[in-house]
């Protein structure tokens, strides 16, 4: 074997191979984790949290659903931010002064994203207190209609004229929901 060829084993048997590692790594965790959060959310939407005759198993089911596409989201976003730097760092990058900057901007973004924090806040609390959730008829500020989609951060809703209404939660100060009985 030349020594040009020994060298190129020796780096890929280095840098490239531990990249590899850290990419296949980062997917392995990506998937177990999302199949574990769906499936405790599965167990979450079908067990009995609420018994007697106020138990609302749609209601539950798309709070669960919800709950397990924000956790699945924040898995995903945050298994590749690590992968990534850990990537760079492979490569050489002093990740230092990178950090130390994201820290500056996240301070930045977040004076400059108080709205979404708020809105955000306001959706986790909505979901934990089952304030509404999809098919009540609920009046929020000047509309009124039938919720058909819940987010953390948005409630879709469909007034009587067909108007899809797209209400920021952090917006929502009252709201009237006629689908909540005693």
């Amino acid at each position: 074997m030349s020594d040009s060829m020994r060298d190129f084993l020796d780096w890929m048997a280095g840098t490239p191979l531990r990249i590899l590692i850290i990419l296949i790594g980062a997917a392995f965790i990506q998937t177990f984790g999302s199949r574990a959060i769906t499936r405790a959310m599965n167990k979450l939407a079908s067990a009995d949290l609420v018994p007697g005759p106020r138990n609302i198993v749609a209601r539950q089911k798309e709070r669960a659903s919800t709950i397990g596409g924000v956790l699945s989201a924040t898995l995903k976003t945050a298994t590749w931010i690590i992968a990534l730097a850990m990537a760079l760092g492979e490569f050489g990058f002093d990740l230092g002064p990178l950090i130390a900057s994201a820290g500056i901007v996240g301070v930045a973004v977040g004076l400059g994203a108080q709205t979404l924090v708020r809105d955000i806040l306001s959706g986790i609390f909505m979901l934990i207190e089952d304030q509404y959730g999809v098919g009540d008829q609920i009046k929020v500020l000047e509309i009124e209609g039938v919720v058909e989609k819940v987010g953390l951060r948005i409630t879709t809703i469909r007034d009587k004229d067909e108007v899809l209404w797209y209400v920021r939660n952090g917006e929502i100060l009252i709201i009237g929901n006629r689908s909540q009985k005693r």
